[in-house]
């Protein structure tokens, strides 16, 4: 009897043992995959840094009055390139973003520009790469979510407190676009 005993505690501490190794090991595995989510995101947004440019000097030559615009996507671009956190990367992604709104405001004014094959393909370029950049946001909040629950969840909250993995930030959309838009007909 004795030796049943011991058998089935030495099952139990192996189960134990292969249950804590693999939560552990999904918990590096989760922080890895945001690591490299938010790399992907980097990815785009130097895409997006490595365009704006050649956008800029493009619409320059046909809006030259336009300097502030000018000045402004190059501040945003700068501040992009600059961030060192989640949080700074989302507040300057999404200066960049107003300041290109703008850009592209003000070549609406100038029907030479729009007819402008660079122009065109700048332009058709960098949508790509904005819709590239929100499914790399969407994609990296999906893994902190994934991420974060299992940081937070019994009993692998335990083991990433023991080993102190950290909760991740999400990207956050900026609070002038979670306004609802006035319509009017």
């Amino acid at each position: 009897m004795d030796f049943l005993v011991i058998i089935v505690l030495i099952i139990l501490i192996v189960f134990i043992i292969f249950t804590l190794i693999h939560m552990y090991n999904n918990l590096v595995g989760l922080r890895n995959r945001v690591k490299n989510s938010y790399a992907q995101i980097e990815v785009q947004l130097k895409r997006r840094n490595d365009l704006i440019p050649n956008l800029v000097e493009t619409v320059k030559g046909y809006a030259a009055h336009e300097k502030g615009v000018f000045e402004e996507v190059t501040k945003a671009r700068t501040s992009v390139m600059n961030a060192s956190s989640i949080e700074e990367a989302s507040a300057a992604n999404n200066q960049l973003t107003s300041a290109l709104k703008t850009l592209f405001a003000v070549a609406e004014n100038y029907p030479e520009l729009k007819a402008n094959s660079n122009f065109q393909q700048l332009q058709t370029e960098l949508s790509d790469t904005e819709d590239k950049i929100a499914y790399a946001r969407q994609f990296y909040n999906d893994v902190v979510l994934k991420y974060n629950n299992a940081c937070q969840q019994f009993p692998s909250s335990i083991i990433a407190k023991m080993f102190g993995f950290k909760e991740e930030s999400f990207f956050q959309a900026p609070e002038a676009e979670r306004e609802v838009p006035e319509v009017e007909f």
